[in-house]
């Protein structure tokens, strides 16, 4: 057998081989086969492909391998995608008509059906990529290529797909309804574009409302793609983090197995969860929703995703006792001026290109263009189509345009392709941005350079939406939160009742009309879904092994002990009464406060007083060497470095969370900064004594120490501003280190932030020591150097130490330790730099002359 096979592939491949050498030679690409694709078409300029769902379902003819199999084919017509592949056309002929968005150029379309099938999609996407020409005769692929973006797909699975693929050529592609947050990864599909939210933001979002109601015990139904289980991990996380637990999970099955789906409804009737979250198309979704129908299963709130929330197939009268209620979220709905009239203009066309046209007609009049009738989903039909019936007539999704949430975003989808190749042709040969300042050519278009222009793209729409991508290809992530209620019909109808705004400025992701929605339950309030009740006062609780943290038993309390609803309350010694919990900081009052907050006075106190005597001796010679101004701004430093310490004690607050580190941070960093130069002047002094340095100092004078320390101190500035801007410290409640006591700290908001301010000061700290390390050998009267080293080594030794101890240190101690190494830090500089020129001008002042000194020079010498 196997060697059948080999030979077999080996008489393929040699025939390729020929046929691959008779079309070098005649000079012609020839097209090998045609996929049977359903599609609309109209020549122009420039071409954009498009895929749209609009089948339902794909049918695989029976494999007998015999002959040739039949191409597959597609069921159950869906008028609102139809709408949606008709929006694109409407919006390629809206810019084709205006004389201000690429003049001169008429847009062209090719679009095809992917029938919610990964192979019919790939088919179409390398059908408008390749061309569809029987014959191809200009093999030097000069100008534009057969397509130069695509709109589509609507799947995330075949999304995924196609980017891979054309990914690789960076064929444009951007799609209107693919949610998956894989596709944000720019390495993998560096040409992928949406104008819908990201499912990052989508599960959010959904989380945002299960929170809002208190519902911490739901269930979990997934479609079997990459839509479905992407947001089912990202589900499962951000419920984690809620406090908030999945209480059964299921996948539904691809293939719509009915034993598979009656077992997920016996799962859901048996679970005492009352909420189900479903994220899922509606071609997956649609067996068990008929199942849910016999099995008359009722009492569940559904929360639906953008992929379903707004699907008319389950608006009908016989799912309102089932789903009436249900919330969902949905992208934003928008205005298309025109777009009705358009619809309803639509006719009829014998181009088989176009015979998608004719599959519309059919499904939405029930007649027939072939006589004898057909079968349209199922049902035999002998009416014959004379394509004069009348659209206006009709009453179906296709015409409803009241809701224009998907169609809206092909609608944007398309602009934004034409304002990328509005703006490429804008370009001015010269100052391009591709290599040489060159522009891209419309006759000789290569997709990547459109791509280029794309991610830049920023326009309004007439509705009045900003459309743009971020580095991601990701549009704006704001959501219309759903409700399904009664119509007067007794059909469903949607209604609006809230808005999901993640950029909101206010802060409240979540608006909600609550007094809009509708509840499908007998009191109509909305439901209880939790796994375990709040225990009540007398009782404690007692997790079950095996479940969820929601899950727990309610115990009551031992003898001598009570409950209390919140967690701020303790036994006392004698364990007969409940007292509140003792709250612990550093505080003023507290011994430890006490001594603490004295050092820091006193440190202050001793810099003023130095700084009194060096004012006051300032026309000196020891004080006035090496730069008198640099040792004002160390005293003033240090003052400041003590004076921090006091935002460390007492109650935190939110301010002093986020100035006690910023100014710790600050007031070190222009302390070491000024000790840095210092060791530079030291440096540059001795190497301008002798002949070859003479020029040293003209390079570092007053006015470069002033910049240098002002550079250094600005580099901190801009990261603790970043920090606090980013994720600012805050007080917290602290019930980890004990249970019988609450501590209050600031959390630092960012470890990255925090860790790179004590990271810019050990570094700034570590070059000073290696300075004044490498000069310790300078002759007696540069040896300033001796007690910046001295200085350094306390100040090293200090923050080394520091680590270990703060990590170790519970509650209140953490911030003594960190007090501690604040004082001791400036306490070593203090008196490691400035003790022997104050000992020199009060005890010794015959020393503190420039004769003095230079004597000293000479005897050393």
């Amino acid at each position: 057998i196997e060697m059948w096979i080999t030979v077999n592939i080996c008489l393929y491949l040699s025939f390729k081989c020929i046929s691959a050498a008779s079309i070098h030679r005649s000079g012609t690409c020839q097209l090998q086969g045609r996929f049977k694709l359903n599609g609309m078409y109209q020549d122009g300029d420039v071409i954009l492909g498009g895929l749209f769902e609009v089948h339902f379902f794909t049918v695989f003819p029976e494999l007998i391998f015999r002959t040739e199999p039949e191409p597959p084919y597609c069921e159950k017509f869906d008028m609102e995608s139809f709408q949606q592949a008709q929006t694109m056309v409407f919006a390629i002929d809206e810019i084709n008509k205006n004389p201000n968005l690429l003049p001169n150029v008429t847009l062209g379309y090719h679009l095809y059906d992917n029938c919610v099938m990964l192979g019919m999609a790939f088919r179409a996407a390398i059908s408008l990529v390749s061309g569809t020409e029987e014959r191809f005769s200009n093999l030097n692929c000069t100008g534009p290529p057969p397509v130069i973006g695509i709109v589509g797909d609507p799947g995330s699975t075949p999304s995924i797909a196609i980017s891979s693929v054309l990914g690789l050529f960076r064929v444009p592609i951007v799609s209107h309804y693919a949610t998956c947050s894989c596709l944000s990864d720019r390495k993998k599909y560096p040409s992928f574009f949406r104008t819908i939210p990201s499912d990052a933001f989508q599960v959010r979002a959904m989380v945002q409302i299960l929170r809002h109601f208190g519902w911490t015990w739901v269930g979990l139904l997934y479609s079997d793609d990459d839509y479905g289980i992407y947001a089912s991990v990202s589900f499962k996380q951000e419920m984690q983090l809620f406090g908030g637990c999945v209480a059964f999970s299921e996948i539904l099955p691809h293939d719509n197995n009915h034993k598979d789906i009656r077992r997920i409804i016996g799962v859901i009737q048996a679970s005492t969860a009352r909420v189900v979250v479903v994220f899922s198309t509606s071609s997956y979704l649609m067996a068990l929703m008929d199942e849910v129908v016999l099995q008359n299963l009722t009492g569940r709130q559904w929360i639906a995703s953008e992929a379903w929330a707004t699907s008319p197939v389950f608006h009908t009268s016989r799912f309102l006792p089932f789903l009436g209620g249900t919330l969902g979220i949905a992208i934003r709905r928008g205005e298309i001026q025109g777009l009705q009239e358009f619809l309803l203009r639509l006719c009829p066309s014998n181009d088989p290109r176009n015979n998608m046209l004719k599959i519309f007609w059919e499904n939405m009049f029930r007649c027939s263009y072939k006589t004898g009738g057909m079968a349209i989903d199922g049902e035999q039909v002998k009416k014959v189509c004379t394509g004069q019936e009348d659209l206006i007539i009709t009453n179906t999704p296709y015409t409803d345009v009241s809701g224009l949430r998907a169609a809206y975003n092909v609608y944007k989808a398309v602009y934004a392709l034409a304002h990328a190749l509005h703006d490429l042709m804008q370009c001015e040969e010269g100052s391009g941005p591709f290599s040489g300042n060159r522009c891209a050519a419309i006759t000789n278009l290569k997709p990547w350079q459109l791509v280029h222009y794309l991610q830049k793209v920023n326009f309004t729409t007439g509705f009045g939406d900003h459309v743009s991508f971020d580095k991601n290809g990701d549009a704006l992530a704001i959501y219309d939160v759903l409700n399904w209620q009664p119509n007067s019909d007794g059909s469903i109808r949607v209604y609006t009742v809230g808005v999901v705004n993640e950029g909101a400025g206010n802060g409240k992701v979540l608006s909600l009309n609550e007094d809009a929605l509708y509840w499908n339950f007998q009191f109509k309030k909305p439901p209880q879904s939790v796994c375990s009740e709040s225990c009540p006062p007398g009782t404690r609780q007692a997790m079950r092994k095996g479940l969820p943290v929601c899950c727990f038993d309610c115990l009551p309390c031992r003898d001598g002990e009570i409950s209390n609803t919140t967690d701020e309350f303790w036994s006392n010694p004698d364990k007969d009464q409940c007292v509140p919990k003792e709250v612990e900081f550093l505080s003023y009052e507290d011994p430890l406060g006490i001594s603490l907050t004295t050092a820091s006075l006193l440190g202050t106190c001793i810099c003023t007083l130095v700084m009194a005597i060096f004012a006051h001796h300032r026309n000196t010679p020891i004080v006035r060497a090496n730069n008198s101004e640099l040792s004002f701004l160390l005293l003033l430093s240090l003052k400041l470095c003590f004076l921090c310490v006091l935002l460390f004690i007492g109650r935190p607050q939110l301010w002093t969370c986020q100035l006690r580190h910023a100014l710790f941070g600050i007031s070190f960093v222009l302390c070491i900064s000024s000790i840095l130069v210092k060791t530079m002047v030291v440096i540059a002094v001795f190497k301008s004594s002798r002949p070859e340095g003479k020029g040293a100092m003209k390079w570092f004078g007053v006015a470069q120490q002033r910049c240098t320390v002002l550079v250094l101190t600005a580099l901190q500035v801009v990261i603790c501003a970043v920090w606090l801007s980013t994720a600012s410290p805050t007080p917290q409640k602290n019930n980890q280190y004990t249970r019988s006591k609450i501590v209050y700290e600031c959390a630092i908001g960012s470890v990255a932030g925090f860790s790179m301010l004590l990271g810019y000061i050990g570094l700034l700290a570590a070059v000073s020591f290696l300075l004044a390390f490498l000069a310790r050998n300078l002759p007696d009267n540069f040896n300033e150097a001796k007690f910046i080293t001295f200085s350094m080594l306390i100040f090293c030794a200090v923050w080394i130490s520091f680590v270990p101890a703060y990590v170790s240190s519970p509650g209140k101690y953490a911030v003594a330790v960190e007090i501690f190494a604040i004082l001791a830090s400036s306490f070593g500089l203090l008196v490691a730099i400035f003790a022997p020129k104050c000992y020199i001008i009060l005890l010794h002042p015959e020393r503190n002359t420039k004769k003095a000194i230079m004597g000293r020079e000479t005897q050393n010498k």
